[in-house]
């Protein structure tokens, strides 16, 4: 019997203790993060074909995804999240699933986002995981990830009004776009811009294609 990693436990551990109260908490995102908007936009512009948001969470991107006329469903891990996605999103499909071992075939999708989710994944398995993301995408098909950018890992012991377990990795954007081109990804845009709000570090965006 295969024991599942202790990162993945903790945090569907974490997501389905805080589902309900992240969903309202995060409910008017978009109506004030205009960069956000805007590289979403750029995404739902570059993607052709089905889209999978990984670690979609409370679906709130899925759904802005779709809003914009993009064909895209959502994964995640945690049962609690999952249940606030397909309430709030009831014309989207969301699945449970892991992204180190995704139950979709070789080159199913035009495009895959993970949106603050790879930041829960130990540094050193992050490789793995877009080796996952390259093959499940189509050639031409885009990823893009969105992350806190840094050098150290925070141990979250109380978020969204809860006391919780949770790690959260931030990211060197140097050094995830040299593991992404490892991956056979090739380079397209790379963006940070300063903390806004209650944000404690820079905020990263990378976009690559797998190769034609």
């Amino acid at each position: 019997m295969t024991v599942e990693p202790e990162f993945l436990t903790m945090a569907r551990t974490a997501y389905n203790t805080v589902a309900e109260n992240y969903a309202e908490l995060v409910r008017d995102h978009f109506a004030n993060s205009p960069v956000d908007r805007a590289v979403l936009g750029l995404f739902a512009e570059l993607v052709d074909g089905p889209v999978a948001e990984i670690g979609c969470g409370t679906g709130l991107v899925t759904g802005h995804l779709h809003g914009l006329g993009v064909d895209v469903f959502g994964i995640d891990l945690s049962p609690g999240m999952l249940a606030v996605a397909r309430r709030e999103n009831p014309d989207v499909r969301f699945e449970e699933g892991s992204m180190l071992d995704l139950d979709l075939p070789d080159g199913e999708l035009g495009g895959a986002l993970a949106w603050y989710s790879v930041i829960h994944v130990p540094w050193d398995l992050h490789p793995a995981v877009f080796a996952e993301f390259y093959r499940v995408i189509k050639p031409g098909g885009v990823l893009m990830l969105g992350f806190h950018v840094g050098d150290i890992v925070r141990r979250l012991e109380h978020a969204y009004g809860h006391d919780i377990l949770l790690d959260a990795y931030r990211m060197n954007p140097e050094q995830v776009l040299k593991q992404l081109v490892e991956a056979g990804f090739e380079p397209h845009l790379r963006l940070e811009r300063e903390p806004q709000g209650q944000e404690k570090s820079p905020q990263g965006v990378l976009i690559v294609r797998k190769p034609r």
